[in-house]
């Protein structure tokens, strides 16, 4: 039995690291195109001449940098208005019992559940109606879709993980319920609104759909830029690789600087007791 143990470690680490290298590998090879000529993207493999052409088209004209600003504008305008509506909403769910509240919130969750394009023709009719298409507001408002039930869900749990005596004590020493929400709850649900913030980010950096749909000339996303790199005859694949490494970017630097948070903020809801 001794000499087992090692053995089991020995395999379970080189399952873990093959997994790795199978999860890490399409990132791998994209950034491996995103180097090379078009006309070396069949004929080789890993041996080939780097260059960066690649990312000289794409900033040449300055063009990308315009989309890779709306998608940073719209992303991150999204994630922080559905933190201000997310918030109080969990809190809400999690501290008051009122009719229909699990169906209210299970109804936010179906937004994350429902496919896009059931929803899509409505929204796109709505919004030529009434001036939010093609607008930046318009791709924020409609992104809450996405990144609000997250937030809720997991923030609910933690208002939930929250003794309300603490909060009857805060009020006794005469607090007001607005310095104990700021002062005691926020700071104990960082962690999952760190997590649950990332998370929503993710997804709706990610967004094609509703980016494509509802938004034209003026209000360009990155996801939906890369489609410019497709022409009539051929598929510049080196100029899309170059454009999806650097759209990739900021949710790796962001998973990097606060995985701390984003570790503890998705397990701690699942530790209890």
């Amino acid at each position: 039995m001794g000499n087992a143990n090692p053995i089991v470690k020995i395999l379970k680490n080189s399952a873990l690291l093959l997994y790795a290298l199978f999860a890490l590998f399409p990132l791998f090879w994209m950034l491996l195109i995103s180097f090379k000529h078009d006309r070396e993207m069949f004929n080789t493999i890993f041996v080939f001449h780097p260059t960066l052409e690649n990312y000289r088209v794409l900033f040449s004209t300055g063009e990308y940098i315009g989309y890779f600003m709306n998608n940073v504008f719209v992303s991150v305008g999204a994630v922080l208005l559905s933190l201000v509506v997310g918030v109080p909403a969990a809190y809400a769910l999690a501290r008051f019992d009122f009719k229909g509240k699990e169906d209210l919130a299970f109804t936010f969750l179906s937004f994350r559940f429902a496919p896009e394009m059931l929803v899509i023709l409505p929204l796109f009719l709505i919004y030529q109606r009434i001036g939010l298409y093609d607008t930046a507001f318009g791709l924020i408002w409609v992104f809450q879709l996405i990144s609000l039930p997250f937030i809720i869900w997991i923030l609910r749990g933690y208002f939930e993980d929250i003794s309300p005596e603490i909060e009857h004590a805060a009020r006794v020493d005469g607090y007001s319920w607005w310095r104990v929400f700021l002062k005691i709850n926020m700071p104990l649900i960082k962690p999952g609104m760190v997590a649950a913030a990332l998370l929503s980010f993710i997804f709706v950096w990610n967004n094609f759909t509703f980016a494509l749909l509802l938004a034209g000339q003026d209000v360009v996303t990155t996801t939906v830029a890369s489609l410019k790199y497709i022409s009539s005859d051929t598929v510049h694949y080196g100029q899309m690789a170059a454009a999806v490494t650097i759209s990739a970017l900021p949710e790796v630097i962001l998973a990097l600087l606060i995985q701390k948070h984003l570790v503890r903020g998705l397990s701690m809801g699942a530790v209890k007791g």
